[in-house]
Parts: structure tokens; sequence; C-alpha cells
């Protein structure tokens, strides 16, 4: 089966994911093609993938290092889902929207979000941090799966009105889990609506593994049931990421309705800094995912081919630092605060007790005042 064949005239024996999951480059980064079942991207293409990827690498190195300052409250690496993300941001037309979890940064700064807007939510900021509609991208979603929901109505609220946006939402294994995933996958397959669902499947939810979640053979397979183009790849494969997700990208925009993508990955750091990893996995996993860097990956295959060298590498890491230490300066600046804003927008009308709350908290700043 592939994206590219429509729903009605497949066989029911044909409309199932990929025995194996589409691969370009293996763990060492040499090119096989004995299993390609998508266009290649260009060589130009895989340049510009190679340095979002590495500025992306950049970015989340850094973000981490800024929740050790007490300048992130809390932060979710993407390493090693690097290829998953930029491939996924590529995929877009500047009109499209994007859904991302918590976990999708990355993504978001390969989507051109300030960076600086993009961490104010993890800093603390009472609302997201950027403007959502003037980069097509929805708040970064922290409850599982309820950003599938609001990726299919508006889909399906852009095709009523004519228009050929198409929504791309994130997801990991153990939001496939939840009731929405469900409900979002029956709709959207039922109304056609033009959606790409990008299942991240690292291998764990927090710490339960895909083991304990799901024997389905692989998660694209529940896509089967609902009548969902399904394609399971190799989530640390940029080739193959980027093929796929254009691919899918195609698809969805002709009208033939919902793709379910499954990309096999893997979370290198723990689930978030205040997350200790090592209770439930041990450190040979770790060396083997290494092993399997999408990173290292594409640059030995694009070096291999002359599309970068020394010259082009050392230009991306000045241009990372610059990034990096714009970053930095931009979240050691403190935002200004009201703690009045905990009142003003949780009612139109306020209920007695929350003018009460109110009340108290203006008493106790008033206080404080007066001591100073």
């Amino acid at each position: 089966m592939t994206l590219m064949e429509p729903v009605g005239a497949r066989q029911y024996q044909k409309f199932l994911p990929a025995e194996h999951a589409v691969q370009y480059l293996d763990a060492t980064g040499e090119l096989t093609e004995s299993d390609a079942r998508y266009p290649r991207p260009s060589d130009d293409r895989l340049a510009e993938m190679y340095r979002n990827m590495f500025l992306g690498r950049r970015f989340d190195q850094q973000a981490t290092a800024l929740t050790k300052q007490g300048r992130l409250a809390v932060y979710p690496s993407s390493r090693g889902q690097d290829a998953c993300q930029i491939a996924a941001a590529m995929c877009l037309r500047p009109t499209d929207w994007m859904f991302p979890t918590y976990r999708d940064s990355m993504a978001l700064a390969a989507r051109g979000i300030d960076q600086v807007e993009l961490l104010g939510m993890l800093a603390g900021e009472w609302h997201c941090g950027y403007d959502p509609v003037r980069y097509r991208t929805a708040p970064q979603c922290t409850p599982l799966a309820t950003q599938l929901l609001h990726a299919t109505g508006l889909a399906y609220g852009e095709t009523r009105k004519g228009r050929d946006t198409i929504a791309l939402v994130f997801c990991g294994d153990g939001a496939t889990s939840e009731g929405d995933f469900h409900e979002a996958l029956n709709f959207a397959a039922v109304f056609k609506a033009p959606v790409i669902f990008l299942v991240q499947n690292n291998g764990f939810a927090i710490s339960v593994p895909i083991a304990r979640q799901s024997v389905a053979p692989t998660l694209a397979h529940k896509g089967v049931g609902y009548g969902v183009g399904s394609e399971q790849v190799d989530g640390n494969d940029p080739v193959a990421m980027l093929a796929v997700m254009d691919e899918a990208a195609r698809f969805v925009r002709a009208g033939n309705g919902p793709v379910i993508v499954e990309a096999h990955t893997y979370r290198i750091d723990a689930h978030t800094n205040a997350d200790d990893a090592s209770r439930y996995r041990d450190d040979a996993e770790v060396e083997h995912w290494l092993g399997r860097d999408p990173l290292a990956r594409l640059e030995k295959y694009l070096r291999g081919k002359a599309l970068i060298d020394d010259g082009v590498a050392d230009a991306l890491t000045a241009e990372a630092e610059a990034a990096a230490t714009a970053l930095r300066a931009g979240m050691n600046v403190d935002r200004p605060t009201d703690p009045m804003d905990l009142f003003r927008y949780v009612f139109a009308e306020q209920t007695p007790q929350l003018r009460e709350q109110q009340a108290q908290v203006e008493a106790e700043l008033a206080a404080e005042s007066e001591e100073h």
C-alpha cells in the first residue's frame, strides 16, 4: 500500500501499512533503496533539511541548558526525534496549520517561530508565548491527544470553505491509547478531513513501554479500522521521513482523506528534566539508539555526495551559536507580570469567590508594599 493509492481502489488485503518501515538510509548513513516506495527528496531539499536539523539540535541543547539556569520551569527535549520534527515542518506550506505537543519545539523553530516566544509557555507565561494565527501553529499541547480533535476540526472547516489548507498534528505513542485519538481518526475518515496524524513512537509514554500500551503489529495499523491511509517509517532516517511526509501532504491535499504516519524513533534524553529515565530503561538501550542518530546519518550521506564539507559545517556552527546567544539574551530578560491576570481572564463576569480571592491577593500585595 502506498499513500498515493486512492482508498476506493484498494483491495482489502492491500489496505495495511507496509510490512517494514520505510527506510532509505541504514543506521550508518549508507543509502539503501531496496524498500523505497516514495520519491526520494532532491539533494537541495536534503541539504535544507540538514541545516534545519543542525540548527534545531543546537536550539534543543540550549533550551535544555536554560532549565538548569532556572530560566525554564521544564523542558521536554526533542533530541533523537529531530528528523521527525523537521520533516513535519518542511512538508507544510505557510498556509497550512500545525498542531504540536509539548515536545515539538524543534518543529516550531523550523516553522520560523521566534525562539524566545516559542519558549514563553515553558518559562511560565500565562499565554503560549507566540501568536498562533500569525504562524498558523496552535499552542503547544500538554494534555495527551486533545490537539488531534482540534486539528481534525480545523482541517474539515477549511475544506468546507473551499480551501486547500491541510493540518498536521503530532502525537506520541501514549496518545494513541486515548479516546480523543480514536474519535479524531474516525471523524477525519468519515468526513475526509485533510489531516496528517504523525505518531512519534519513541518507545515510552513517559515510563510505560510500548509493549504495555498496544499489541497491534504497529501503531499505524490502528488507522486500518477507520479506513485511514496508513504508513510506518524509520523516524531516525531523515531521507525516509521527508519522503513519506512530502507524499502524505500531497495525498491529503488531493482530497484523499487523512493519513496516519507512525515514525519509529527514540527519545534520547529523559521525558523532561524532571524525569529520571534510568528507572525504566538502561544505558545499553540508549547507546543503541545513539548509534542511529538522525543528524549523523544525514551528514554522512550528504558528505558522501559532496553536498556539505567542513566549510559548510563551520558556517552552520557559527549560525547555530549566534542563534543560541540570541536565545540566551532573550530569555535573560525578565518579563513583567501582573498578578491580577490570574483573575481577569477566568470568567467574563467574575464569580463572588473569584472576587474574594482577588481582594485577598490585592491586600497581600498592598501589605508587602508597605513593608518595603
